[in-house]
């Protein structure tokens, strides 16, 4: 079997081949190298403008570097951040490139990030398959919490955290004081903790884990979710909600916080244009909201790619591959078409954040750095990640040994020459004379479970070499 450099993918437009090629070779310049005082180590990714490296980029970089057939590994840059934990098991958003220095912002002298490093590695062991690292890397993941359970946690079990931690720094959040988005994003990095542990057979930590998580969705549920509106909320000091509808209000998705009622009522929100249906999935803050921007002004309107990400990805816990799909097939449309006024694709940039309506940049006046150009920690989500995952649909996890495809419509595309550690893999449909028909290569044995438009589902044992599945057979 011939091997590529990066995986191939196959899809009709020809347009998100080329992006998903230009991206891998734009991701060559975000590998950079500490300065001589900085203390840092080998190579790591970072905005390659920027002198500070940050763990939004080390935790969501790790989403789309899995595929790059280990050329560039997902987990140099966490390694910095896990080298730099503190005896009380602190971990710091940002560090200096040059110095090696933490760098906190004025509203957040702790210097707390997003707390997404057991998501992460969930992520990377189902690609690696490395048990290993797991055992290396919860020791760090668990103290690391403690610490946010030490300094942040009230005594009514939610988080009080700095409204920059949430990422969200400009988004209008009233007299907010849990959010809503950070809180989830705890719930979901007890989740995934315990998930690791379950990989260790380390039954104490998860059941420890597990038991935090229920404890916070119950409080997630009866304080911040509002059964009128169909939708979560941040709340104040006096644990009254702040009615301001955020795209924070989706991160519950991706936790599995809702049950299919609640679920399906937020998700009802995501298509209706009074709310987050714009032509360009998904606005940062409601359109309903008197604060909303059509010109983004940061997190007051415009489309973030991560953002989307997420909600993408929560979309997939309730199985709702249909709608993760379309959205995602139309956010990368806005992005090809955002590439240059004239239309022309082969040139132009990605963009940090994307106007919510129609195509181009989102615009902030008077912050003049706004929106970064190819800031690839974000954009690459989209134009790698969902491609493989959600436009062409490949669920992968080398550990159990299986590659799910879940197909909405029947069109030519695939993936060659997908490394799953030492098994090359090429999975395409193409209509043949025979009807349409998946045809396969690979190494090594493996587990293939087709879905098709949500009615045929099979799983197959495909062997090495080459096969074809007929779809009319199964």
């Amino acid at each position: 079997m011939i091997k590529h450099d990066f995986p191939k993918i196959h899809f009709y437009d020809q347009d998100f081949v080329d992006i998903y090629d230009k991206t891998w070779a734009w991701i060559q310049d975000c590998w950079i190298s500490g300065g001589d005082k900085s203390g840092i180590d080998g190579k790591f990714f970072s905005y390659s403008e920027s002198q500070v490296v940050t763990q939004a980029d080390a935790i969501l970089s790790s989403f789309f570097l899995v595929y790059s057939n280990r050329i560039f590994q997902a987990h140099p840059t966490l390694d910095l951040f896990y080298s730099r934990q503190e005896p009380n098991g602190a971990i710091r958003s940002s560090y200096n490139i040059i110095t090696g220095s933490p760098v906190v912002e004025k509203d957040n002298s702790e210097g707390l990030g997003i707390p997404l490093f057991a998501w992460a590695e969930f992520n990377i062991y189902h690609k690696s398959g490395n048990k290993k690292r797991i055992k290396d890397v919860l020791p760090v993941l668990c103290k690391y919490s403690t610490w946010i359970d030490t300094f942040f946690k009230k005594s009514n079990g939610l988080y009080k955290t700095p409204h920059s931690a949430t990422g969200m720094a400009n988004s209008p959040r009233g007299d907010a004081y849990y959010f809503m988005d950070f809180n989830t994003m705890m719930a979901v990095n007890m989740l995934y903790i315990s998930a690791l542990a379950d990989i260790l057979n380390d039954k104490e930590t998860s059941f420890l884990y597990k038991k935090q998580y229920f404890s916070l969705k119950t409080r997630i549920n009866s304080l911040m979710y509002n059964s009128a509106d169909g939708f979560y909320y941040d709340i104040n000091k006096s644990e009254k909600q702040v009615p301001i509808k955020t795209i924070a209000g989706y991160w519950p998705l991706l936790a599995e916080i809702p049950n299919g009622e609640k679920a399906e009522r937020l998700i009802e929100k995501l298509s209706d244009p009074q709310f987050f249906g714009t032509p360009h999935p998904f606005p940062s803050l409601s359109v309903s909201e008197k604060e909303y921007d059509e010109i983004g002004r940061g997190f007051r309107g415009s489309v973030y790619p991560h953002l989307t990400f997420i909600v993408i990805k929560g979309l997939e816990r309730y199985q709702r591959w249909d709608i993760a799909r379309e959205c995602a097939i139309r956010h990368v449309y806005f992005m090809l078409d955002s590439m240059s006024p004239d239309g022309n694709h082969h040139r132009g940039n990605l963009w940090e954040a994307y106007l919510p309506s129609k195509e181009g940049p989102a615009k902030w006046p008077g912050k003049v750095s706004f929106p970064r150009p190819q800031y690839l920690t974000y954009d690459a989500l989209s134009t790698i990640c969902l491609t493989i995952e959600n436009i062409i649909g490949l669920s992968i996890s080398l550990p159990r040994k299986t590659v799910d495809w879940v197909i909405p419509n029947l069109e030519i595309m695939g993936v060659e020459n997908l490394s799953l550690k030492n098994n090359m893999i090429t999975i395409l449909s193409n209509k043949s004379g025979r009807g349409w028909e998946i045809q396969m290569e690979s190494e090594k044995l493996y587990y293939f479970t087709i879905n098709i438009l949500g009615i045929k589902e099979k799983t197959l044992p495909i062997p090495s070499g080459k096969c074809s599945i007929l779809i009319d057979k199964l």
